[in-house]
């Protein structure tokens, strides 16, 4: 990781998780199970997160949730399934604040959203799309 990537995240109030990102963390996981069973897995972790999921758009594969209390958070999951029952995952998450950073707090907790999902379904790997397609 570069001077300019470390710059990015620490003036950065967003985190959001791709296929070749620079953090292994923040990968696109790939799961062995289905669009549907993913997406009822991921609003539950939203739901056990304190999140409230304001609209699931299972033909899109997009599950939107807000904060409750505290920061004002706003994560938008993404689901899509590349070959039967293996399905990507992808979090993007925006804190709303004043300051220009939100100092690491969108990061951590797309990183935690992911080890709860690693526990609710059967994890294949991180960052796959090239040898899935």
């Amino acid at each position: 990781m570069g001077f300019k990537e470390n710059l990015m995240m620490f003036f950065s109030a967003r985190a959001e998780s791709t296929e070749k990102h620079f953090l292994d963390e923040l990968k696109t996981r790939y799961y062995k199970t289905s669009k549907d069973k993913a997406i009822q897995a991921v609003e539950e972790i939203l739901n056990q997160d304190g999140l409230k999921v304001k609209r699931i758009e299972t033909d899109l594969g997009e599950v939107i949730a807000t904060s409750t209390s505290g920061k004002k958070v706003l994560v938008i999951a993404t689901v899509i399934t590349v070959k039967p029952f293996r399905t990507a995952v992808d979090f993007s998450c925006s804190v709303e604040t004043m300051l220009p950073s939100d100092f690491g707090f969108s990061r951590k907790k797309v990183i935690a959203l992911y080890e709860k999902l690693d526990k609710e379904l059967p994890y294949i790997g991180s960052g796959l799309g090239d040898e899935l397609l």
